[in-house]
């Protein structure tokens, strides 16, 4: 699967990846803004923007005409915002791309941000971000990294507060807008079957030839980590099962073991099989659910297990201790060559699996070429991982397991104070 890269003339970068399967297209618009590039006044911006999107365009003045447009063809749409980046995507079958995409650049380039709508959406937000609040196993997430990257936009929450947003007004997204939203901050991918007949380029560059590069290149407060014991944040909440995540300072993006610690991060808690999932679910009964995952970014990465367990404190401090010693044991050396080649054959083939969907295509080309600058193909990561060998992946265990790095976030019934730094021994 090979991607074609064009760059048209005002700096856009446009990916086409013909997949040659069904009749079928997504296609994407991904710009480089999310909240890192926020302040503590603007918080929230970001996402709030994604949403004022689809509240109307010069072509498509309201959520209704946009929603019945894109559903009149039988297509679905929906956009989210990172930390780091925002994405609007359609899916729609092939002989209606000329509508998708003049929907698509309408929506972004010319939005109509009316000051009522924005009032209305202003309670929407205020919801969603009370749904969050209620959904702890979500909600640690944010606590973890806020816990990590303090007093950095990093640390912020996507969706802001209900403080912030209330406080939005039409120049606080034209602001914002002028700054990030531009050709040479985004990337549009269009992945699926493609009609032979369709002139992708032409009609992509006729839609965004008018969008205009900002005056300055956008940029966000790189982070200096620094951590020299272990940090913990509980968050009191009256829960029925208590969510904590439990992780490490970890790589950046670009770094060379970055695939060495997606094979260690599945022996640990990559599935059912997995040495976590086995030890805190399967042989103790601790908690329903428990994985293992990475989040990385330009500048800084984390390595982190989030699992629900039980709100019995003892059992809580229990299936913490069981989850650090599975990860000291692998620091020590404790990995056979079984695990390893499982890890690989599991990354590998989830990658695969996932590519059998266009928007999956289209989020592995499109966030590769505007987060990393390269369009690794599937192929290729295929090969990177399995070049990892067994050492390698002890090496990072070691160098990432250390009780300087680690970080505790937990939600449910407890007090700051009931789990200490001597619970994280290890």
């Amino acid at each position: 699967m090979k991607p074609q890269l064009i760059t048209i003339p005002n700096g856009l970068k446009v990916l086409l990846v013909d997949t040659k399967s069904f009749p079928t297209l997504t296609t994407m618009l991904l710009v480089g803004a999310g909240s890192r590039y926020e302040n503590k006044v603007n918080n929230g911006v970001a996402h709030f923007f994604e949403h004022m999107a689809f509240k109307g365009s010069t072509k498509y003045p309201d959520s209704f005409t946009i929603a019945s447009t894109i559903e009149g063809l039988g297509g679905s749409f929906n956009a989210f915002t990172s930390k780091d980046h925002t994405g609007y995507w359609i899916k729609a079958t092939n002989e209606h791309f000329p509508t998708v995409i003049d929907v698509i650049s309408d929506m972004v380039l010319n939005p109509l941000l009316a000051e009522d709508e924005i009032e209305r959406e202003k309670g929407v937000i205020a919801e969603e971000i009370n749904m969050y609040e209620d959904t702890p196993s979500r909600k640690v997430a944010e606590i973890f990294e806020q816990l990590l990257y303090d007093g950095n936009p990093l640390g912020f929450d996507i969706a802001g507060s209900k403080e912030t947003v209330k406080k939005f007004t039409r120049k606080t997204f034209t602001d914002y807008i002028a700054n990030l939203y531009h050709p040479k901050n985004s990337v549009v991918v269009v992945a699926g079957g493609f009609d032979s007949k369709t002139d992708y380029k032409k009609i992509i560059e006729e839609k965004f030839k008018g969008w205009k590069n900002g005056k300055k290149k956008a940029d966000f407060e790189v982070l200096k980590e620094k951590q020299s014991a272990p940090a913990i944040l509980i968050q009191h909440k009256k829960t029925e099962q208590t969510h904590f995540a439990l992780g490490f300072r970890a790589y950046a993006t670009g770094d060379k073991r970055r695939h060495a610690a997606g094979l260690l991060s599945a022996v640990l808690g990559g599935g059912m099989s997995s040495r976590l999932f086995m030890e805190v679910r399967e042989r103790r009964g601790l908690c329903y659910y428990i994985s293992t995952g990475r989040e990385t970014y330009v500048d800084v990465g984390n390595f982190v297990s989030h699992a629900g367990v039980t709100n019995n404190l003892d059992k809580t401090k229990e299936a913490i201790r069981v989850t650090l010693t599975e990860h000291k044991k692998i620091a020590t050396g404790d990995l056979k060559k079984e695990e390893v080649f499982k890890a690989k054959e599991l990354l590998k083939g989830r990658l695969l699996l996932s590519l059998e969907d266009s928007q999956n295509v289209s989020m592995f080309f499109g966030n590769r070429l505007l987060l990393e600058g390269e369009t690794l193909s599937p192929e290729e990561l295929v090969k990177k991982i399995d070049e990892v060998e067994m050492n390698e992946i002890v090496e990072v265990a070691k160098d990432l397991f250390k009780p300087e790095k680690l970080n505790l976030a937990l939600i449910g019934p407890f007090q700051k104070g009931d789990i200490t730094a001597t619970d994280l021994a290890f």
